[in-house]
């Protein structure tokens, strides 16, 4: 399996017949415009790295949840290469915004399993990680087609939720958040874990001990890689920066994943953003 990541928790999964996106952000506005103003997706920016990374047999776009920083290119992406979006209500009131096709929308709530192509993709009801000054709309849906340009402030979470992939005999969890469910993931394995790892740096040690516990201890990958740690107020084409410092030092957070992992016997590996890797 090809996986390219293109930062936050944008993923494309390619078995070589079918691709498949997990979560749709590209256009990653500024901080400042995160605040104060609006934006609609950056449509050349978006066509260039799809053209670049030959997103030419995409099948399904699956949204974790529907802040911004997760499915604003969504509905660019789903018309530009005819492929069905697979989300909330709230996700599907995004896609609705952008003009996608009513009949390549599927809702979900967790618990289901979709067959696309040679993938199977479980969704696993999951949480967001703990509110913040600048993310304190937990909870909150969309109810109607948001059109953009939209306020990004308008984007809100709509539930949240983790993804198994199955394809080739071979198992991927996705958790976004950095936070879970006790138990929900008993019973569930996986070779690789995409784990969302932002906020750890200023976890405390009980909330770190737990979240690896009910995450990488449970699901026993061979390969742990992060998830959102990442700038995603910093724009594709200019050069990747951790979170700023002000919110996060990422440096502790590859710290403590490292150590982590290194205490489990499991891999790890840093994956930048527009770059691919076969796992």
């Amino acid at each position: 399996m090809k996986v390219t990541f293109f930062g936050t928790t944008t993923l494309l999964f390619d078995d070589g017949v079918d691709q498949v996106l997990f979560d749709a952000h590209f256009t990653r506005p500024s901080l400042f415009t995160y605040i104060f103003g609006s934006a609609p997706t950056d449509g050349k920016l978006v066509d260039e790295l799809l053209r670049l990374h030959r997103v030419d047999r995409l099948r399904a776009i699956f949204i974790s949840h529907s802040h911004h920083d997760h499915v604003m290119d969504a509905p660019h992406v789903a018309n530009r290469c005819s492929a069905a979006i697979y989300g909330s209500a709230s996700a599907l009131n995004v896609a609705r915004g952008g003009g996608v096709p009513e009949d390549r929308l599927t809702a979900f709530g967790g618990g289901e399993t979709f067959g696309v192509g040679g993938y199977r993709v479980t969704v696993i009801p999951s949480l967001h990680s703990k509110p913040t000054i600048l993310n304190n709309d937990l909870g909150q849906t969309i109810d109607a087609p948001l059109v953009q340009p939209a306020r990004l402030r308008n984007y809100k979470e709509g539930g949240s939720f983790d993804f198994l992939v199955e394809n080739g005999g071979r198992k991927y969890l996705i958790r976004p958040s950095f936070n879970y469910i006790e138990g929900q993931l008993d019973g569930i394995t996986a070779d690789v874990l995409f784990l969302g790892v932002a906020g750890l740096a200023k976890a405390d040690g009980q909330t770190e001990a737990r979240f690896f516990a009910e995450t990488v201890e449970k699901v026993r990958p061979k390969l742990v890689i992060p998830l959102h740690w990442d700038n995603f107020f910093s724009r594709l084409d200019r050069p990747i920066v951790g979170m700023p410092r002000l919110v996060e030092k990422t440096e502790v957070v590859f710290f403590k994943l490292a150590r982590a992992c290194e205490a489990r016997g499991v891999d790890c590996l840093v994956q930048m953003p527009r770059t691919s890797v076969e796992v």
